[in-house]
């Protein structure tokens, strides 16, 4: 009987053993798996990062191309302006030069 009950308790220390490296392995996977969600987070926080330095840079760009887009709008405008003044002049010089003919007749 003692030899029944210490092979038991044998098959029971050994089960234990066993469950109990099945759960070490269960935890240290556990701990692999935090530490890769870990360093993504750490690479994502650097993407983020990364993202808004970019978009500062094209805040930047975009208030010079609207500044630009202005300067040319008013360009735009003044040629406008010219280009009407000349086409008046134009046609004021053809009255001009109808009259001096007039007048050489």
């Amino acid at each position: 009987m003692a030899s029944a009950s210490s092979t038991s308790a044998k098959n029971l220390f050994v089960d234990s053993k066993t469950r109990l490296a099945e759960r070490v392995q269960v935890n240290v996977n556990n701990m692999a798996s935090i530490c890769r969600q870990v360093n993504r987070g750490s690479q994502s926080a650097d993407m983020l990062t990364h993202s808004a330095r970019n978009m500062a840079l094209q805040e930047h760009a975009i208030k010079n191309s609207e500044d630009s887009l202005q300067k040319l709008n008013k360009l735009n405008t003044h040629l406008t302006y010219q280009y009407e003044a000349i086409q008046r002049h134009a046609m004021a010089l053809e009255n001009v030069k109808e009259q001096v003919r007039d007048m050489q007749r």
